[in-house]
Order: C-alpha cells, then structure tokens, then sequence
C-alpha cells in the first residue's frame, strides 16, 4: 500500500530464456504483461557467468545473480518464457536457476509464476515447459498450471510490432495472465 492507502500496482518480472535480440519468447513476455495490463514491469537480464562453485567460493555471489534474485523476491509474481533447444529448456535459463538457487532468502518461494513458450517447432515448447516446471520444483513457486501458452511455428506468430498474430492464442495469454492476477490479489489478502 501507498502513504495514500491505495495499492501500488503490482510487481511482474519477465524471464526470458532466449538472449537473441529478437527473440519470440522475449516478445512473448512483453505480449504477456500487455494482456496483465497495468503493472510495475521489470525485465530480467540472463547474461550471467556460467555457475560455478569455485567461482562462488572464491568471489561470492556476481553482482548480476543479486540483482536477478533481488528482482525475483520483489517481485509479486513472475512470468517465464522458454525456448525448446534440442528438446529442452536452454542452458542460459537453466544457468540462472542455478545461481539464483545459492541465494538467500530463496528467490521464488511461494510466488505465483506463469510459464509459456514459442518455439520453432509444431508443439511450442512443450517439452521445454515440462523440463522447466522441473527445475522450479525445489524453488517451491506457485506455479499455474494452465491455460498452457505454447507458441510453435514463432518466427511466424509475430507481426512486425511483436504482436500475436492469432487472436485466440492472444485470448488464452489473457487468460493465464488474469489467473496470474488472481493468485497476486490472493496473496495480498493472505498476507
């Protein structure tokens, strides 16, 4: 709550497992917080060193790996997008799981997270989205469990201005992301 008595909007923070400057699932975040609506949107940056332990032991945790699990914890809830690579989530967001995992306190306990995917392929990232609800396991998020988004065929989905070109895919991110918003509202009155 504000000094004012009113609610700040809430919090979301977009991961997106691709780097490439003009990724499908880095659109598919930003399509997903334009069907949230009004929200406090942050990006998470994956560009991370490769996890470590000698690393760590030695240097501590980098800088960068703070910042994303800061962000994580601040966050209300989060919105993940992964890419399928060789039928699996891509190292760069299995990376960053890692990392973020050697933080404390534990970065996703308990928030609400969304997950989606576009990939090249007919299925969408379906085996990626499997694989990543794996690893989110001992995080012990909130994780929704559908509508399931998962864009294929993604270097065509996209008109020029990273819009969905299909309506309905459009409606069902709507969908998940107002269930997002239902589980952000519930753990408000929780708390």
């Amino acid at each position: 709550m504000r000094g004012d008595g009113t609610e700040q909007p809430p919090r979301l923070l977009g991961i997106s497992g691709s780097l490439r400057k003009a990724s499908r699932n880095t659109a598919l975040v930003l399509e997903a917080v334009r069907a949230f609506g009004p929200c406090r949107f942050e990006m998470a940056d994956l560009r991370l060193p490769l996890y470590d332990g000698d690393l760590e032991d030695a240097e501590g945790i980098p800088a960068s790996v703070a910042t994303l699990a800061d962000q994580m914890r601040a966050a209300d809830a989060v919105v993940i997008s992964t890419p399928e690579y060789n039928k699996n989530l891509p190292g760069v967001l299995k990376n960053a799981l890692d990392w973020a995992s050697r933080t404390k306190p534990a970065p996703l306990a308990g928030k609400p997270v969304a997950i989606v995917s576009a990939a090249a392929g007919r299925a969408g990232g379906e085996r990626s989205q499997f694989s990543l609800r794996h690893c989110l396991t001992p995080f012990n998020p909130r994780v929704l469990q559908g509508p399931e988004i998962m864009v294929a065929n993604a270097g065509n989905a996209f008109d020029e201005d990273g819009h969905l070109l299909d309506p309905k895919s459009f409606e069902f991110l709507t969908t998940l992301m107002n269930a997002l918003s239902a589980e952000i509202t519930r753990a408000r009155l929780e708390a």
